[in-house]
């Protein structure tokens, strides 16, 4: 039985990640060819920058991101360290050390930011838990929970009160307990559960998924019993792709998008009834799909690939309104976690091939779309119009047009004012952000004069004299 995926007796094998080193920091990135509708051209536009972080551990292999978007936390697989980088200038700050880590594998971080929880994988069989901010000594091992045979994947709940963890050598996923001193485990779900690898959260915190090396995902309801804890329950068992490992749920809640590893595919799952689709990608960028991640907005999911022996050194991306690969990005070798900042502006990843974290700027083409309802002279107008991009679009009106008299257009697109001149007005406005090409949109803008009185109520003599 197969329970560990290639990739990760990585220190036993000889490796020549020596070669990139400090170099890493001057990595390009290579765009793959855009698949799919040509609408992608507008989610996805180059050149999106790579850069390179090299961190102080070897084999680079998780990472998270506080909830503030200050920090990011990387495991080093085979340095038994964590290294804390700050995103400010992708400095690292901090070396995490501690008796308990061993081939730390992966990493989740509570939604205050107050702790980080890591999975031990190999000779402890243990959660680390490390305090961020104790005292004059941050980023301290406080606590190790004992938990199944090889813990792989963590996910944290949305309270922040439980993590679960996916245990691949015991077949079964381990919940804890965050909101005691220590942390312990108060459960463990082993029904359907088959050598999993890793562990997606829906927002609502109602269900877990977890992948099982045996080609399914597990289903757990986190419906309290009676004793105000979750069951736990397994209410489903989905089919997905060979060897699924990472798995992602979108923002919403609706999809969760999982890398099946030895199929080079990706199964969308709709969470409401658990079918299944398939993405697959005719210009071969999946190569052993390891970890995904979703943009806040959930609009891009992000997919390393990690064979770097057989051309996994890239980044996949996947525009989910189409569940269509859009780009490859080249990074370090044998890419395996991602995590993107809160705000969706960057993705991290961490290469165990080299020991590199590669930061991606997420850049998106401008978008614009609106049609403001009519307007009153006389009283005040207030409309948003629709700008999607990164960095963020600043919307002006185009050159040779005019608004309305008395309303403004502001940066962000929202055109306020109170008009003074009735009419259909017809002007056009423009979204820039310097990624592709600017874009237009014409407007038209129905203006109606004042509604008249409806007369006066005449003289109160008419009414007669009140107390009379």
């Amino acid at each position: 039985m197969t329970v560990h995926h290639r990739l990760h007796p990585l220190s036993r094998r000889s490796r020549t990640a020596a070669v990139f080193g400090a170099a890493a920091l001057t990595v390009a990135v290579t765009l793959g060819t855009a698949v799919g509708a040509a609408s992608a051209d507008t989610v996805l536009t180059p050149p999106i920058d790579v850069g390179t972080v090299n961190v102080t551990g070897t084999a680079a292999f998780g990472v998270a991101i506080t909830p503030n978007g200050q920090y990011a936390y990387v495991t080093n697989y085979g340095g038994n360290t964590l290294s804390v980088i700050d995103t400010s200038n992708n400095d690292v700050i901090a070396t995490v050390t501690g008796t308990d880590i061993n081939q730390p594998s992966t990493v989740a971080i509570t939604p205050d930011g107050k702790h980080v929880y890591v999975t031990n994988q190999w000779g402890r069989d243990t959660v680390s838990v490390i305090d961020t901010a104790l005292g004059d000594a941050p980023n301290t091992v406080t606590a190790n929970v004992p938990v199944g045979t090889n813990p792989n994947g963590i996910a944290i709940t949305p309270d922040g009160k439980y993590a679960y963890v996916a245990n691949v050598g015991s077949s079964t996923v381990s919940v804890i307990n965050t909101t005691t001193d220590p942390p312990a485990v108060i459960a463990t779900v082993t029904d359907t559960i088959y050598a999993p690898r890793d562990v997606a959260i829906t927002p609502d915190g109602q269900r877990v998924y977890v992948t099982n090396g045996n080609g399914t995902a597990s289903v757990i309801d986190t419906a309290l019993n009676a004793l105000g804890v979750p069951a736990n329950t397994v209410i489903g068992t989905v089919p997905v792709g060979t060897t699924p490992i990472g798995i992602a749920i979108t923002p919403d809640g609706k999809y969760a998008y999982v890398a099946n590893y030895n199929s080079s595919t990706v199964s969308v799952v709709k969470i409401s009834d658990n079918t299944v689709t398939t993405v697959t990608d005719t210009a071969n960028t999946f190569n052993n799909p390891n970890k995904v991640a979703i943009t806040p907005d959930g609009q891009r999911a992000y997919v390393t690939n990690s064979n770097y022996q057989y051309g996994g050194q890239t980044v996949s991306v996947i525009d989910t309104t189409t569940n269509t690969v859009i780009n490859a990005l080249t990074v370090g070798r044998g890419p395996t976690g991602v995590a993107i900042t809160p705000d969706g502006n960057h993705a991290y990843i961490a290469n165990m091939g080299d020991d590199t974290v590669s930061v991606i700027k997420i850049e998106q083409a401008p978008t614009l779309t609106g049609n403001p309802p009519p307007a009153v002279v006389g009283q005040p107008y207030d409309y948003a119009f629709t700008i999607i991009g990164r960095p963020a679009p600043t919307v002006t009106v185009a050159p040779n047009s005019t608004l309305p008299t008395e309303l403004t257009l502001s940066p962000a697109g929202i055109l306020t004012g109170t008009p003074t001149t009735s009419g259909r007005f017809e002007f056009t406005i423009t979204a820039t952000n310097n990624i592709g090409e600017p874009v237009t949109l014409p407007v038209t803008l129905e203006i109606a004069d004042a509604p008249t009185s409806s007369g006066s109520l005449g003289s109160l003599e008419n009414f007669g004299t009140f107390g009379s």
